[in-house]
C-alpha cells in the first residue's frame, strides 16, 4: 500500500524571532501567554502589535525584494468615503457618508511575491494562521483563495497615502518593513462606532480635524499588528521625503474560499488574474 507524506511545512524560523514569540508551540507556556498578552492589547487598545515580530534580516531582505520589485506595482489614486460607498444622495454637506477622501499607494500582489520570499513563506504555514485565529478567538481561521490579494506590499511614496475610512473586513493583520521619511503615520479612533450606532457626529469630529481620541500606532520595522478595522476609523497620513513607507498586508478569513470579486481586483491590483 502507498501512502502520500505530507510536505513538510515551510521554513520560516529565520524570518521570525522564535524565541520571543513562540507561534510554532502552541501548547508551550509561552504561546499562551503571548495570546493572552495580544488579547488584552486587542481589548484594550484596539490593536495588538508585537514589535520585533520579523527578524531583522528578514526585514532587510523584504525591503531590497520591495526595492526590485517597486516597478512593477500597481498604482491606485482614487476617492471614496469612509464607509467605501457612493457619497449618499441627499445628504447634507459635511456629513461623512456625503465626504470624500483620497487613497493612493502602489501595490506587488501575492502571484507576483517570490516564494522563497520570507513574508510569503510566512503567510504559507499554518503556524501563524492559528496564532492569529488564536488571538482573535476564533475557532478557525483560513488563508485567502486570491490569487492577488491573499498577501500583498504596500509602498507609499511621496503624495500617497490611505484617507479616513473604516474597513469592510472585521479584522486586519500587517507586517511593517519600513516606514517613510516623514508622514506615513498610523492614525486610528478605536471603537469610534458600533453595529447598532454610525456615530456620525464622532465620525464628522474626526473628518474636521479634532483630534480628540485619535490615537497613533509607532510605525516600527519588523512589527506585526493585528486591528480591528470594522468598528475603528482610520487612515495612513500622506507621505513625504524620498524613503516609502514600506508593509505587508496578510489576508485571513472565516470562509476557506474566500477572494475578491473582480471588480475590486481590477481596482487594487489593475487586472483580475
Amino acid at each position: 500500500m502507498t501512502t502520500t507524506s505530507r510536505p513538510p511545512a515551510p521554513r520560516y524560523d529565520d524570518v521570525v524571532d522564535l524565541e520571543r514569540y513562540p507561534i510554532h508551540a502552541p501548547a508551550s507556556a509561552g504561546y499562551l501567554a503571548l495570546v493572552q498578552a495580544a488579547r488584552d492589547q486587542l481589548r484594550e487598545r484596539g490593536v495588538a502589535q508585537l514589535d520585533g515580530f520579523l527578524t531583522p534580516a528578514a526585514i532587510t531582505e523584504m525591503t531590497a525584494l520591495t526595492s526590485q520589485m517597486a516597478s512593477r506595482a500597481w498604482a491606485s489614486d482614487q476617492t471614496h468615503t469612509v464607509y467605501f460607498t457612493p457619497p449618499a444622495d441627499g445628504a447634507e454637506p459635511g456629513h461623512p457618508r456625503a465626504r470624500r477622501l483620497r487613497s493612493a499607494k502602489k501595490a506587488i500582489a501575492y502571484d507576483q511575491i517570490p516564494a522563497a520570499a520570507p513574508i510569503r513563506r510566512l503567510y504559507s504555514g499554518d503556524d501563524l494562521t492559528g496564532f492569529i485565529a488564536a488571538v482573535l478567538g476564533k475557532p478557525v481561521l483560513y488563508r485567502s483563495a486570491d490569487p492577488l490579494d491573499a498577501l500583498e506590499i504596500a509602498i507609499f511614496e511621496a503624495g500617497d497615502e490611505l484617507g479616513w475610512h473604516f474597513d469592510n473586513s472585521e479584522f486586519s493583520v500587517t507586517v511593517m518593513y519600513a516606514p517613510a521619511a516623514a508622514g506615513g503615520h498610523f492614525d486610528y479612533y478605536p471603537a469610534l462606532r458600533t453595529c447598532d450606532d454610525e456615530n456620525y457626529p464622532g465620525v464628522k469630529d474626526v473628518l474636521d480635524g479634532r483630534p480628540d481620541g485619535v490615537l497613533r500606532l509607532p510605525s516600527r520595522p519588523g512589527a506585526l499588528a493585528v486591528f480591528r478595522g470594522q468598528h475603528a476609523l482610520h487612515r495612513v497620513t500622506q507621505v513625504s521625503g524620498p524613503r516609502p513607507r514600506i508593509n505587508s498586508v496578510l489576508t485571513y478569513g472565516e470562509d476557506p474560499g474566500m477572494k475578491l470579486n473582480e471588480l475590486t481586483r481590477k481596482l487594487f491590483y489593475g487586472r483580475t488574474a
